[in-house]
């Protein structure tokens, strides 16, 4: 039993955080991280107050410029932020703004009817997370500027005096590095694929970035909107109509936007926004905009006949199947889940878009009856192909259940029970996984043997991938199910390694499994589970002993490190001989994984100590599945451009695991 000292605990000992400390002490509580995407966030948190001033209709241009000094400013043509003085602190607005957290215009004083800010942290946080930060604003001719160091004044705020500058305000901070410790370095591909997507939410909106560290620019102007994301989503798919179905309504003080258009492919792609943030796991929007989607098709459908009197109506999913749709509501108090707001959570927003999509995607059908019959047509095929499907899984549940507690019979599987602990090889070939079985930890590593080249699921529906013997082994032995019943608890393996031959089929079959896990375990990928081992290329052969190179500039390096290795020894180095000769080795190309025997494969490939393993992450799913319908659909044109384009930038990144 613990003693019982004498311990005085009194107010003395509650710490008291003022203004923007909380923010330095926690930043992980205010932008989510601290890491690359942490860095980027603050520009994000700057640029939607000038996106804000945009959907207000106040600014028309907002300018990005990356500093060759490692700062970055924003800046915009809205009305400046004020810079009156501020009735409850005494100090002016602009001070206010950016040093008291939860101050800003967005709490429905009037600044503001609709924003993506909710919480009024966005500048003030950015302020205290860097080492410098400058706000100028621009009002009637008037300049007004103010400093700060780490979120306290610098400069006091002050009206330097008349300028030709046009109205606005800008930003430029520096993020802090003892805060970042990651990088403080700004992404210009980032900045741009944000650039691009808010041009295309906030029509009639200019948006440009510059560079100043590589003289690179970028602008985007869209008058069409999100008809023009999703004509951009759509590039590469085959679609049923070059029409894009688009609505804009006001309902009570909230205004509702929607575009939709299908293509020929079995992927739904329906993106979320509310008042331009994207709300990745969906709310009340996206259930009200489902829910008459499938309502208005299926009532049209029954009224024009496509449907039989005795036919069950179509699901949503059958639906869905193909759509490319963006949703985007405006109104003036989201109530997002989180400072994340990954979900939208306002209950009237339902109705609102539900009204709009009953009664205008219904007249879309009536008017527009060769896009409606095909659009129930694909919806037809997709309600077949998911009763075969269904009849298909079953038939594999049926066998599986009386086959090994439904894992495949050629899987090798490892004796641990722990998932974390568990990884499983996906090999191509019989001989290569002949000399994977032999070779492993049978304690944690599990073999699953492929045949070839396995089906390219970006063009399959899911009755041909249940009939599929590759896929269903894949399925059962991951035993997280599938699709929408896809239980990501129940992974049995904590590392998924594809391991395919070093060349151009290798890495064909890898991209095949790639896709089927992208576009049907996403939850897997996204997890951090999924990774491609790294075969070696050559072995260098010095009497007996071996090193393993991974490709041709690594044994270059060897190569070299050898002969200058004699060179210090004195020894003498013919110039004349090949290189080989001149470093006094031999070297061996592995032309597949088949080639290994037991002992090389476990040495080079699989074992922890020694293997190089490449983890796959899915940092943008959309540019993922852009590169996807590139690779694996029908377009063969848009694959060639790819290669070509890309080959000369293609690496790996590799990560000792």
């Amino acid at each position: 039993m613990a003693t019982k000292t004498e311990n005085t605990y009194d107010g003395s000992q509650i710490q008291v955080l003022e203004g923007l400390e909380p923010v330095r002490k926690r930043p992980g509580m205010y932008i989510g991280s601290t890491g690359y995407d942490g860095v980027h966030h603050l520009i994000k948190e700057i640029a939607d107050n000038s996106i804000d001033e945009a959907i207000a209709g106040f600014a028309t241009k907002v300018d990005i410029t990356i500093l060759d000094d490692g700062g970055i400013t924003i800046a915009d043509n809205g009305r400046g932020i004020p810079v009156d003085k501020h009735p409850k602190t005494g100090l002016s607005t602009l001070e206010t703004v950016l040093t008291v957290l939860h101050a800003g215009g967005k709490f429905g004083g009037g600044g503001y009817k609709v924003s993506s800010g909710l919480h009024g942290v966005g500048s003030s946080v950015v302020n205290a997370l860097s080492t410098h930060m400058i706000a100028e604003v621009v009002q009637k001719g008037q300049l007004y500027r103010i400093e700060f160091a780490q979120g306290g004044v610098k400069v006091p705020f002050k009206k330097v005096g008349k300028t030709d500058r046009i109205d606005g305000t800008t930003i430029t901070f520096y993020p802090d590095p003892t805060i970042f410790k990651e990088t403080v370095t700004f992404d210009y591909k980032w900045v741009v694929d944000y650039i691009r997507h808010q041009a295309y939410l906030t029509k009639g909106i200019y948006l440009a970035v510059y560079d100043q560290r590589t003289d690179q620019r970028a602008a985007f102007y869209f008058e069409g909107g999100i008809q023009s994301y999703v004509k951009h989503l759509n590039i590469g798919k085959d679609v049923i109509t070059d029409s894009v179905f688009y609505v804009e309504r006001q309902v009570e003080e909230s205004m509702v936007e929607i575009a939709v258009q299908y293509n020929d492919t079995f992927v739904e792609m329906v993106k979320p926004f509310a008042n331009n943030v994207l709300t990745p796991d969906g709310g009340t929007h996206l259930v009200g905009f489902r829910a008459a989607l499938t309502r208005v098709i299926n009532d049209y459908a029954r009224k024009n006949s496509l449907l039989k009197e005795k036919e069950d109506n179509l699901t949503g999913d059958d639906i869905r199947e193909g759509l490319t749709a963006i949703i985007l509501v405006k109104l003036p108090d989201p109530q997002f889940e989180g400072q994340t707001k990954n979900k939208l959570g306002n209950p009237e927003v339902r109705r609102y878009v539900e009204q709009v999509m009953n009664e205008y995607f219904s007249y879309y059908l009536e008017e527009n009856p060769e896009v409606a019959k095909k659009i129930v047509g694909k919806a037809l095929l997709a309600a077949r192909a998911r009763k075969a499907a269904r009849a298909a899984r079953d038939n594999v549940l049926r066998k599986g259940a009386l086959d090994g507690m439904g894992l495949p019979g050629k899987l090798f599987d490892c004796s641990s029970k722990k998932a974390e602990d568990s990884e499983i090889y996906i090999v191509e070939g019989n001989s290569a996984a002949g000399s994977a079985k032999e070779g492993r930890d049978s304690k944690t590593q599990a073999i699953l043997p492929l045949r070839g080249k396995v089906l390219n699921t970006e063009r399959a529906r899911l009755d041909k991938m249940f009939a599929n013997k590759e896929i269903v082994a894949m399925i059962q032995a991951f035993g997280v199910g599938f699709g929408d019943e896809l239980n990501i608890d129940a992974l049995r393996y904590h590392k998924i390694v594809i391991m395919t031959d070093a060349d151009v089929d290798g890495s064909h079959i890898a991209t095949l499994l790639l896709t089927f896990l992208f576009r049907y375990m996403k939850e897997v990928v996204e997890g951090g589970y999924v990774y491609l081992a790294k075969p070696p290329l050559f072995s260098i052969n010095r009497g007996q002993k071996k090193q393993y190179v991974y490709d041709e500039g690594a044994l270059d390096v060897a190569l070299d490190e050898i002969i200058q290795g004699k060179k210090d020894r004195g020894v003498a180095v013919d110039e004349n001989e090949d290189r080989a000769k001149q470093a006094g080795v031999t070297i061996s190309r592995f032309k597949g994984l088949g080639e290994m025997d037991a002992d090389q494969l476990w040495e080079t490939t699989m074992n922890p100590e020694n293997r190089v393993l490449i983890k796959v992450n899915v940092e943008d799913a959309e540019r993922a599945d852009a590169i996807f319908t590139k690779l694996m659909g029908d377009d063969v044109s848009l694959r060639k451009t790819f290669i070509q384009s890309e080959a000369k930038n293609a690496k790996l990144e590799e990560l000792d695991i």
